[in-house]
């Protein structure tokens, strides 16, 4: 009696920290994290990574979904045998646009479509001789990929995907995976905003839209917001995992959405550079920008937590870093990213520019050759050596950014004194240096692990450990070590970025 009555009055212990689980799924990786919250820091455990690897099948390109499924099942055991019953609940998060359609009886109608298939093209002509390319701007404020998934909706419509027929439910992927866990459906609302058939103004689907391109509007169903309760696991899941007592929280399930909500900012409207494979760049606002203006500077307005506005641009990203490292590989020269910037700094700067949007950096494969033929053909100093490429990319990106924050402050009334980078690309000082150098701003990078950061904050609201976002983010400011940039080298960043227009006029 004596020895349990001294237990009670032992202060926290690490066993009774509470734990949150965040299943964070990219394109190319997955991951399952546990947050240990000990009432001021957050501190982030691996417990399962792996590959996430599309098929082709004679249909296309498909996610393998059932072995990602099996992935994160592998994660959550490992959670239950390590925390047992302090893993509270866990929230999912993925990349946008794809979805996978569900028949009456909950069955999963055929493997969900990467967005890379060929299935879309052609389908964003299609789109616009059913409803003008302005009018869907207009209603959704959304920017036009290829890959979205209102051209791939129709491109189940215009290629007769008996799927269509049967289906009852569309279930994105986060909402994907949660119902396999919990027996639950949702459609959750940043996710929503990513499909360009969600209206941000009426801050629900927008069915006339869906009506017009001739999609089945009994798939759209009601919408739920970050740090709602989807339920508790099906019993099948809780026996195979061993976690009894976990419930599954929804959270902002797009990656991005996740990240911003764990900018480390007092700012009400921060801006953000999310910099990974690409970079979004962009502010978080209360209330959508939609107008001629985004339209021609092709922003989107995505949702985030709370209701509020991501107003961003998506920019490619260290992809061109990736690919160029991926091809000297290939050709038996490893160059490890830690040895990039020293490389860099070697060359010469300024020395030759690309427009890092250019259509031909889209495809994977052989991107120093390409890089070359740019600067080629606009007429510049073609780099030869691995440090000029990487300098070259380095600037491009830099210079790149500056223009797009140029426009960004056209739609704000007040400048944000600082540039919040988050994400994996967060790690990279020469990019944050030469971005605060090009755009004149502060740069402050953290949290290289955002998405799942803001996956769990969105677990902790739900729980009521946090009152509101801000005291998230201070938390994860408390858990993180940030890096400051501060500009520098301001004539001849100037001087490049006259250059620098020419070029991507």
């Amino acid at each position: 009696m004596h020895s349990g009555h001294r237990l009670l009055i032992l202060p926290i212990t690490m066993s009774q920290k509470k734990v949150y689980l965040a299943v964070d799924l990219g394109a190319g990786s997955g991951r399952v994290l546990a947050g240990e919250f000990d009432g001021t820091r957050i501190e982030l455990h691996e417990l399962n990574r792996f590959e996430n690897t599309p098929i082709q099948l004679p249909s296309g390109w498909h996610w393998n979904i059932p072995a990602l499924y099996q992935s994160i099942l592998e994660g959550l055991k490992r959670a239950a045998y390590t925390y047992g019953e302090r893993a509270i609940s866990i929230g999912i998060d993925t990349w946008g646009v794809d979805y996978g359609l569900f028949d009456k009886d909950g069955r999963m109608l055929g493997l969900p479509y990467q967005y890379r298939d060929s299935r879309t093209d052609g389908m964003m002509e299609a789109t616009f001789a059913k409803v003008p390319k302005q009018e869907i701007y207009d209603r959704t404020g959304v920017q036009f990929m290829f890959f979205n998934s209102i051209f791939q909706l129709l491109s189940d419509v215009e290629n007769k995907n008996p799927a269509l027929d049967a289906a009852e439910d569309i279930l994105f992927i986060p909402d994907l995976l949660g119902y396999w866990l919990t027996g639950n459906k949702t459609q959750e609302r940043s996710f929503a905003s990513t499909t360009q058939l969600y209206n941000p103004t009426l801050k629900n689907w927008d069915y006339e839209l869906i009506e017009k391109c001739g999609l089945p509007k009994k798939l759209f169903k009601t919408i739920s917001d970050p740090g709602s309760l989807l339920g508790d696991l099906r019993e099948s899941v809780a026996k195979a995992t061993g976690l009894t007592h976990t419930k599954v929280i929804t959270v902002a399930g797009h990656d991005t959405a996740s990240a911003v909500a764990a900018v480390p900012s007092k700012d009400p409207t921060p801006a953000f550079l999310s910099s990974g494979t690409w970079s979004l760049m962009g502010l978080e606002l209360p209330a959508p920008i939609i107008n001629e203006q985004s339209f021609k500077d092709a922003f989107a307005n995505e949702i985030g937590i709370n209701n509020t506005v991501r107003f961003l641009k998506n920019i490619c990203g260290l992809w061109l870093i990736q690919e160029s490292r991926r091809d000297w590989l290939a050709n038996g020269q490893d160059v490890p990213y830690a040895q990039m910037a020293s490389l860099a700094l070697e060359a010469e700067p300024f020395r030759s520019f690309i427009n890092p949007d250019d259509p031909r950096f889209i495809e994977a494969g052989n991107m120093p050759k390409k890089i070359q033929e740019f600067c080629h053909e606009t007429g510049q100093p073609i780099p030869e050596t691995k440090g000029e490429i990487i300098r070259c990319i380095y600037e491009s990106l830099a210079l790149r950014y500056s223009q797009v924050w140029q426009s960004l402050m056209q739609h704000v009334d007040r400048a944000p004194t600082t540039l919040h980078i988050v994400g994996g690309g967060c790690q990279d000082n020469l990019l944050n240096q030469f971005a605060a150098n090009a755009i004149g701003v502060k740069v402050a990078a953290c949290p290289v692990e955002a998405t799942g950061l803001g996956n769990i904050m969105a677990q902790m609201l739900a729980d009521g450990v946090i009152a509101d976002v801000a005291e998230g983010r201070q938390i994860i400011l408390n858990s993180s070590l940030v890096e400051i940039f501060k500009p520098a080298d301001q004539v001849p960043w100037a001087e490049a970025k006259a250059r620098f227009s020419k070029l991507t006029k």
